[in-house]
């Protein structure tokens, strides 16, 4: 089995597009393949680093990007994107 671990950059890009427009706690876990203790840190890193917002609506909280954590999440994907062209061997 060749599985590769996904470093801390890509996961935090990955939370960051799914919040775009606002995710809960539980569709962050399953669409970012996450457990829950992982997805609560994860989740903590970003928002005390002003990346991400904890928007109470009702009984649950939706979580959403942040104008500065938008920003970041573009340069990740242009980050990503560059390192694909170059490690492609097409």
């Amino acid at each position: 089995m060749n599985q590769k671990r996904r470093t801390n950059d890509i996961i935090a890009s990955e939370i960051l597009k799914l919040c775009m427009n606002g995710a809960s706690k539980t569709r962050i876990i399953h669409k970012a393949n996450l457990n829950f203790l992982s997805a609560k840190s994860h989740l903590e890193s970003l928002m005390n680093n002003g990346l991400m917002e904890a928007v109470p609506t009702g009984t649950r909280v939706i979580y959403r990007t942040t104008p500065k954590g938008a920003e970041l999440s573009q340069v990740f994907s242009q980050f990503h994107n560059e390192m694909d062209k170059l490690f492609s061997y097409a």
